[in-house]
């Protein structure tokens, strides 16, 4: 197969030229294009017709989620990875409902949008082996980001297991938790614990914010969706 087109969005040139030198090496795929507005992201895209996106969300005209909207409307079913620092619960669910199955929050390592690359590669070499065949129960699962798909992509040092202990942990709250009694209650550290909050963050299956003490520090609250809301 040939390498996979790809089209580069983001309102910092900085990060932009980042990402593009860094998929650029990654063997399998071809930067196309740069665009730093919703505009020129639409722009590149119809020109090029690259197989994969990476999108910021905070552009300065057209959001990277109106970007998504017009794709999906002109029935462009284009690759995308969002890759932004916008982590509140809504965008990731609006990301989500518009076909995002890979969101990384900035910063984040080269190890892991390597690994969404491969990802992103795997499932378009498969769907083009086999057009219109029957699946099965795990390509399905495959094919929409189900368990297994969501264990093979998680970062370097977090375990499938910690995993669900955490996500058991925070929904069974009845409100929100800090990383911290989060850590306490499961026998781990803190770090390790808001490692994997942050993990859930990203796929859309928590939300944090700030609350603000006393001292006049942030301290980050987490939640599932199903609790109360944050204070």
């Amino acid at each position: 197969m040939s390498d996979l087109r790809v089209v580069i969005v983001d309102d910092d040139f900085a990060v932009a030229q980042v990402n593009r030198a860094f998929v650029d090496a990654r063997p399998g795929f071809t930067v196309v294009a740069e665009a730093h507005t919703g505009a020129e992201a639409l722009a590149a895209i119809e020109l090029h017709r690259p197989q994969l996106v990476l999108l910021d969300v905070y552009l300065p005209d057209l959001g990277g989620i109106d970007v998504l909207r017009r794709l999906r409307a002109d029935d462009d079913d284009v690759e995308v990875i969002a890759v932004t620092a916008a982590r509140d619960l809504d965008t990731v669910r609006r990301a989500r409902q518009l076909g995002v199955r890979h969101y990384l929050v900035k910063p984040f390592s080269g190890a892991a949008l390597g690994e969404r690359l491969d990802e992103v590669r795997r499932g378009i070499v498969a769907d083009s082996a086999m057009p219109g065949a029957a699946l099965d129960q795990r390509a399905v699962d495959q094919m929409l980001g189900g368990a297994s798909t969501r264990r093979a992509v998680l970062p370097k040092g977090l375990s499938p297991v910690s995993l669900e202990r955490v996500a058991a942990q925070l929904a069974a709250c009845e409100a929100d938790a800090s990383a911290a009694e989060i850590a306490e209650s499961l026998g781990m550290s803190r770090v390790s614990a808001r490692r994997y909050l942050e993990h859930l963050v990203s796929r859309g299956v928590a939300e944090v914010s700030p609350r603000y003490g006393n001292a006049g520090r942030p301290e980050h609250r987490y939640r599932a969706p199903h609790t109360r809301p944050l204070a």
